[in-house]
């Protein structure tokens, strides 16, 4: 017992828990700003009007075209250099993330929206209800329901996006795991740690999202 106590294995654990903090208040204020982003979009491509139409739609294949590496290292390095601001670590990983997840959340409010059956907007429009309070108040809570297990996967998948900010030294779990190991020789035992602490979170998260998925019967 007392061998592993003084092991890497233990030893690395202060390092992931501070890099978990990051890894967490990125992945959530990143999707909280992309939810938004992705509801308008997602709307935006259902609209019979052609401008909103393709603007949302080339947000979309842009995003969903270029790696979120890339989409990294040109909003931390290249808007900078051209809007002449300067944009710090945390900030840019958050609105990397919030533009990435955006376009894909998009494509999962579009499908929710197009999937409920078009005379829910026309029995709206019947009793008197404008388009809008239509797919406020009958289609959007019918719709939501249904992204919830398709939003739960958007969570894990951008949880785990965020070891790519190691690139920029944000202070993630992938981060910290690497100054642990560069200065105590132990790869294998911090990355060991890495993937399981990364486990800890999605395996309980996805299981949590199927008996959500089974109890709304979605």
């Amino acid at each position: 017992m007392e061998a592993l106590m003084d092991s890497h294995y233990i030893k690395v654990l202060p390092f992931l828990w501070k890099g978990l903090g990051y890894t967490f208040f990125i992945t959530i204020i990143g999707l909280i700003f992309g939810f938004a982003l992705g509801a308008i979009t997602g709307i935006g491509r259902l609209s019979q009007n052609k401008l909103i139409y393709g603007i949302a739609s080339f947000y979309v294949e842009v995003v969903r075209g270029t790696p979120l590496l890339a989409q990294i290292l040109f909003i931390y390095f290249g808007l900078p250099e051209v809007l002449g601001i300067t944009l710090d670590k945390v900030t840019a990983s958050i609105i990397a993330i919030a533009i990435n997840a955006g376009a894909y959340i998009a494509e999962i409010v579009r499908g929710a929206v197009d999937s409920i059956d078009r005379g829910q907007m026309e029995a709206g429009r019947s009793i008197g209800l404008t388009k809008a309070q239509t797919m406020r108040y009958i289609i959007w809570p019918q719709a939501f329901k249904r992204m919830i297990p398709p939003l739960g996967n958007q969570f894990v998948i951008s949880l785990k996006d965020t070891s790519l900010f190691s690139v920029i030294a944000v202070g993630e779990m992938l981060f910290q795991a690497r100054q642990y190991y560069s200065t105590n020789f132990s790869p294998f035992q911090a990355l060991t740690m890495v993937c399981l602490m990364y486990l800890m979170i999605t395996v309980p998260t996805a299981l949590i999202l199927r008996r959500v998925e089974r109890r709304l019967d979605v």
